[in-house]
C-alpha cells in the first residue's frame, strides 16, 4: 500500500512539474539566424466573417474574418452568444470604436463598392483593433490602431497567444498597414494621449535571450504624432 502511495505521489509531482513547464513556454525560441518565422496557413480550418461594422464617421465597412469555433457540449462561446448546438457563428466583440477576438484578418470595404480587401495578405492573428476616432475629429486622419502576433516567434509551428504580441497602424481604409514596434519585442501597452494627438507605447526586449520577459529585460519608450501624415516611431526616456 505504501508503495502504491509513493507511486501516486510521484504521478503528481510529475504532472504538476510537466503543467509548470507548458505553462512557462518560451515566446521565443532563438535559431541561428534569430530571424521570426512565418507560419503557414492552417487549411483544415473552416472561415466564417461576422456582419459588417462601420465605424461612425467613416466611409468603410469592416468585415471580421476568424476560424469558425467548435466546442464540447456545455461550454459557452468566448465571445458573444450567438450559437447553434455546440458551433459558435460569433467571431468577434464590437466596444466602443474597437473590435476584440481573435482574429486571422479584417477586410474593408469603400461603402459605394462592392470590392473588399484583406487587411493583410500573410497569417497573423489580431486580437484588437480600435479606431481613433478624437484623433480623426482633431486631424482628418483616420487611423486604426492594432494589437496582433505576426509571426511563430516561439516556432512551433502556428501563430497563436504565445507569441509575441505587434503594434500596427493603418488607415480607415485598411491601407498602409504598418508595424511600428520592433521585431522580436513584446509590446506590453499603449495609450492615447488626446491633447497631443500622440499615440505612446511600451514594448520590452529579452536582452537575455531566455525565450521570455523578465525584470532583467530592457524596456523601450515611444511615441508617434498622428497628427503627422507620416507614422515615425520616435524614442523617449521617462526615467
Amino acid at each position: 500500500m505504501k508503495k502504491y502511495f509513493k507511486y501516486i505521489a510521484v504521478v503528481i509531482i510529475t504532472t504538476a512539474i510537466s503543467c509548470r513547464e507548458e505553462v512557462q513556454k518560451p515566446k521565443v525560441s532563438y535559431g541561428a539566424s534569430n530571424k521570426v518565422s512565418v507560419a503557414k496557413t492552417d487549411t483544415t480550418q473552416i472561415e466564417i466573417a461576422d456582419l459588417p461594422i462601420q465605424m461612425e464617421g467613416t466611409n468603410y465597412l469592416i468585415h471580421p474574418v476568424g476560424d469558425l469555433r467548435v466546442f464540447e457540449r456545455g461550454s459557452k462561446a468566448r465571445y458573444g452568444s450567438s450559437s447553434v448546438n455546440d458551433v459558435s457563428f460569433t467571431i468577434s466583440n464590437l466596444g466602443e470604436y474597437e473590435i476584440t477576438g481573435y482574429l486571422q484578418n479584417l477586410k474593408f470595404q469603400q461603402i459605394d463598392s462592392d470590392s473588399i480587401r484583406p487587411l493583410s495578405d500573410k497569417p497573423i492573428l489580431i486580437l484588437t483593433a480600435t479606431y481613433l476616432k478624437t484623433v480623426a475629429d482633431k486631424t482628418q486622419n483616420k487611423v486604426m490602431v492594432y494589437t496582433l502576433t505576426d509571426s511563430d516567434t516561439n516556432k512551433d509551428g502556428k501563430i497563436d497567444t504565445s507569441d509575441i504580441k505587434t503594434l500596427y497602424l493603418s488607415d480607415i481604409s485598411g491601407e498602409n498597414f504598418t508595424k511600428v514596434s520592433a521585431d522580436l519585442e513584446e509590446l506590453v501597452d499603449w495609450n492615447l494621449i488626446e491633447s497631443k494627438n500622440r499615440l505612446y507605447f511600451r514594448t520590452i526586449e529579452d536582452t537575455n535571450q531566455n525565450g521570455q520577459f523578465d525584470k532583467n529585460d530592457v524596456l523601450h519608450y515611444n511615441y508617434i504624432d498622428l497628427a503627422s501624415k507620416k507614422w515615425e516611431v520616435k524614442p523617449y526616456k521617462p526615467i
